[in-house]
């Protein structure tokens, strides 16, 4: 079939033509975005997942849809080491730009720019691509210290998109990178921004331990977030996933060739892509059969190894890769902390520090006390083929 009409995208954080299976997520989302330009609350959201599912991509979708009723957003990737501070003062910046342009909002966007100046000047931080010029506002968003701060600075903004008949959207991709004091700060200024019925949302995603981080960083979190599960998708979807962008295209696929895509992708949305992506290129067309979907597997497992796969375990030092190994050696998982110890022939004491730098860097998680997964699909399967079966590569 013509490359160039290929529909499908695999990629990071590249929209798939078909957003099957996530509509109750969007509907949710829309009547946040709905309510909070009616002056009502309602819960913040985080989006939980493992790698490849989609997170990103729902989280984009609903940027656009804030946009589009009318709010001013503010969408932020959280990378690892980074303050959250850091990330925030230059997009508030824009954001509160943006709500100047109303001329009802003027004052409170004055009162909301001092604020942040404030905030910015006690963490030594610059202001982006313009300087603040207004005087900072003393004794308000200016102690230094993040989890008092915050909030004073969310209300000042939050009242500034009030005045302007607007609300203000903040989204954060990798959530799980945040600092646990960052995060302890949000979720209280949040808190603040609700208990003030300021139009302010916030849209959140990252790997499945973000809830116990944020039930962690304060205790209230699970009353103020919904946690809405991003996961692989159930067959119906996963069909109209590959089927409906293939239709739409004027070309047709067999169910059979569809079977053995469920099969070999398990419904998670990023392998979806790949295989459909090769499945159009290999057929000659105007209908993908079986034997498409078969040779497809090759390639597409091929470009899951050198990319999407590979530069996640090259992040890893040898000790750490060593651990998660042993951990595919064991199965599909999830995996008890204490057998991947005996395998190493180690103690779950002394391997403490490597498990949780690994999890630190987003590879693993615990799903329950004393259990650990990967955070990437089929992880197991990529390290048994190129790492036990060539163990040389190791």
């Amino acid at each position: 079939m013509d490359a160039v009409r290929n529909p499908f995208a695999p990629g990071a954080g590249s929209r798939p033509p078909e957003l099957a299976g996530r509509e109750t997520i969007l509907q949710d989302a829309q009547t946040a975005i709905q309510r909070a330009l009616l002056g009502k609350s309602s819960r913040s959201q985080m989006l939980l997942g493992l790698r490849g599912v989609g997170k990103t991509v729902l989280l984009n979708k609903i940027e656009e849809m804030a946009e589009a009723a009318g709010h001013v957003t503010s969408s932020i990737e959280a990378p690892e080491g980074k303050a959250l501070s850091e990330l925030l003062v230059p997009k508030i910046n824009q954001a509160l730009r943006k709500l100047s342009i109303s001329e009802n909002a003027k004052a409170k966007v004055h009162q909301a720019l001092r604020a942040l100046r404030s905030f910015a000047s006690a963490f030594k931080l610059s202001y982006g691509d313009t300087s603040i010029s207004v005087d900072p506002e003393i004794g308000v968003a200016d102690s230094g210290d993040m989890e008092a701060d915050l909030p004073e600075l969310f209300v000042r903004v939050g009242e500034a998109a009030k005045a302007a008949g607007k609300a203000w959207t903040l989204l954060i991709d990798e959530v799980q990178y945040l600092r646990s004091e960052d995060l302890a700060a949000l979720i209280v200024a949040l808190h603040k921004v609700n208990q003030r019925d300021l139009p302010v949302l916030f849209f959140g995603a990252g790997l499945p331990q973000v809830a116990a981080l944020s039930g962690d960083a304060k205790s209230y979190a699970e009353r103020l977030f919904h946690y809405p599960a991003v996961g692989a998708l159930v067959e119906a979807d996963a069909e109209t996933a590959i089927r409906q962008p293939i239709e739409g295209e004027g070309e047709q696929i067999d169910d059979t060739a569809i079977r053995e895509i469920l099969a070999k992708t398990k419904g998670y949305p990023y392998f979806l892509q790949e295989w459909g992506y090769q499945c159009w290129n290999i057929a000659e067309g105007p209908r993908i059969k079986l034997e498409d979907a078969s040779k497809a597997a090759g390639e597409a497992t091929k470009r899951l190894d050198e990319g999407f796969f590979k530069v996640r375990f090259d992040r890893l030092t040898p000790k750490e890769r060593e651990y998660v190994i042993a951990m595919a050696k064991l199965g599909a998982g999830p995996y008890r902390s204490s057998d991947v110890a005996d395998a190493l022939k180690e103690t779950h004491q002394s391997l403490g520090p490597r498990r949780a730098q690994i999890i630190s860097k987003g590879m693993i998680y615990s799903p329950s006390h004393g259990d650990i997964a990967f955070t990437v699909p089929m992880f197991n399967e990529y390290l048994i083929r190129n790492y036990v079966e060539k163990p040389s590569k190791a």
